[in-house]
């Protein structure tokens, strides 16, 4: 992808969509990287450092409960129950992680646990970047059940010691009702409060991230916890050090039976992520695996010490 954020900035965005032999990916990738390099506002987007090494689900879940292993930080998520006592399920895909990284951002920006929703329903879609319709509007609705019930616990391991911490992603629920009753959206909360416990650690651990960034790759939930990933990792690195396709299976593919169609399917997720990041070093051996060099992180040392 550094070739890319060359060709840009030495041809220009329509030359440089030329010389890549644009197929579809490609395209993103050069107006993603287009996007970021052009962006003069520089704001902050904050997710907590620990989604840097267990995430969220991609697709539905068929289980109560999602186990992600990264290494050092384990996550468990179980689903919540309804009134009836059925599991409602486990939050996953993109529009989760935009609905949480929105959270995370204003409960780190305001240093409080509550975070005001906006107005309406339209306020919030539009601050997650989400347009307004009845398709997008279900979606937030649904991942908003599941993000209000669902239970967390990360067990992260560090000097032969083992740490647990118990909690939920909020306090209180956050239903988006159906737009059309106009008696259901004056129920609608203007308020969400987020669980103590996840708040202390979230505050303790915020990762600052590009928000131009997570808006060019909003619609890939894989490259979005690739890119939380490269933000967590390179900035902190003092030597090279490769990183595996088996590794990474382990990480952010454990679901998947053979390796190389893991790695078909990452690489696409993988690039559009290094094209939103034009700090990182990174490159790509089709056969080993990925060796990450020492990078500046995303956001600039002047801006994190903002938050």
């Amino acid at each position: 992808m550094a070739d890319v954020h060359h060709l840009l900035l030495q041809h220009g965005l329509e030359e440089a969509r030329r010389l890549q032999n644009i197929d579809k990916n490609s395209r993103a990738c050069v107006d993603a990287a287009h996007e970021v390099l052009c962006d003069e506002q520089q704001a902050i987007g904050i997710a907590h450092a620990g989604f840097a090494m267990a995430a969220l689900p991609h697709k539905k879940p068929k289980t109560a409960v999602w186990e992600r292993d990264g290494g050092p930080v384990k996550l468990l998520i179980e689903s919540g129950l309804d009134a009836n006592k059925e599991p409602v399920g486990i939050p996953y895909g993109s529009v989760a992680r935009l609905i949480l990284l929105y959270l995370q951002t204003q409960a780190v920006r305001n240093k409080s646990r509550q975070i005001e929703l906006g107005a309406s329903m339209n306020a919030w879609l539009s601050a997650m970047n989400l347009s307004i319709g009845g398709k997008t509007y279900n979606l937030v609705r649904e991942q908003s059940r599941r993000i209000s019930r669902c239970r967390l616990t990360f067990f992260r391991t560090d000097a032969g010691n083992q740490y647990v911490s118990n909690g939920a992603f909020v306090r209180d629920a956050i239903f988006p009702l159906d737009p059309t009753n106009s008696e259901q959206q004056s129920l609608w909360l203007e308020v969400v409060t987020l669980d103590e416990s996840f708040y202390n650690s979230l505050i303790q651990h915020p990762l600052p991230l590009r928000e131009v960034a997570i808006r060019q790759i909003s619609g890939r939930s894989m490259a979005i916890d690739l890119y939380i990933w490269l933000a967590y990792r390179l900035h902190v690195l003092t030597m090279p050090i490769k990183v595996t396709w088996a590794a990474l299976k382990s990480q952010f593919g454990p679901d998947y039976r053979e390796l190389r169609f893991f790695r078909r399917d990452i690489i696409p997720s993988l690039n559009l992520a290094l094209s939103v990041y034009p700090e990182a070093i990174v490159t790509i051996d089709d056969r080993q695996g990925l060796t990450l060099f020492p990078s500046p992180a995303p956001v600039k040392e002047r801006s994190r010490r903002l938050l």
